[in-house]
């Protein structure tokens, strides 16, 4: 379902987005080195259910739907932007005394995940991504649909973004293990979790819709 002669350009693409930094990899990034890389695997994991999420959502046109309406977009962009600033208050309200040891980071790892799920559902420019990124890629060559096409396609760049991300995480969850043992570290990783959270409020909020198209 993948023309043969796009897809060296396609993965050539891929590679080159997946470098490029965005919100999505500074989330990711910042989880790994404030709580360690458990919990930055989650969160690439949260990462890669949106982005199945939306590779659906466009492959059936429901993307193109919202993103043909001035008015969703708007809605989704204040929500995104609402629930970033929610959970940077909640970081920056945790004390010291509620900063989470060993054994509780299979449920700060949970958490990570539906945050790091919700704030890319939340993010119009991501729905938009994929509504102007995968139909370049389709190929009339093909007996397969359009949106078989996308389906496979979108999958594709899920994998290889899913495969960067654990690389990412492994990397920084390695060099930043020592500041998980420095106890004045630990004092302030949840406040520094709140500030990531709100600078991409604060990036989604500042942007325009439009700047994507």
């Amino acid at each position: 379902m993948i023309d043969l002669a796009l897809l060296p350009v396609y993965l050539t693409t891929v590679v080159a987005l997946l470098l490029i930094p965005g919100p999505d990899m500074l989330l990711i990034a910042s989880s790994s080195l404030s709580y360690g890389r458990k919990v930055g695997v989650y969160a690439s994991f949260g990462n890669a259910t949106s982005g199945l999420i939306l590779t659906v959502l466009a492959a059936l046109g429901v993307s193109a739907l919202i993103a043909m309406n001035p008015t969703a977009l708007e809605v989704l962009r204040v929500l995104g932007g609402a629930y970033l600033l929610k959970m940077g208050w909640d970081c920056m309200r945790s004390s010291a005394a509620q900063t989470p040891d060993v054994e509780q980071h299979n449920n700060l790892a949970k958490l990570l995940y539906r945050r790091a799920v919700m704030s890319n559902l939340l993010n119009p420019k991501a729905l938009i991504f994929f509504v102007l990124f995968l139909p370049q890629f389709v190929s009339t060559q093909l007996s397969a649909s359009s949106g078989q096409q996308m389906l496979v396609l979108g999958l594709l760049l899920n994998v290889m973004g899913l495969l960067f991300n654990l690389l990412l995480v492994a990397l920084i969850g390695t060099l930043g293990k020592p500041l998980l043992n420095n106890n004045k570290f630990r004092q302030y990783q949840n406040k520094l979790m709140g500030l990531i959270f709100f600078i991409l409020a604060i990036w989604l909020l500042a942007s325009q819709v439009q700047d994507v198209v």
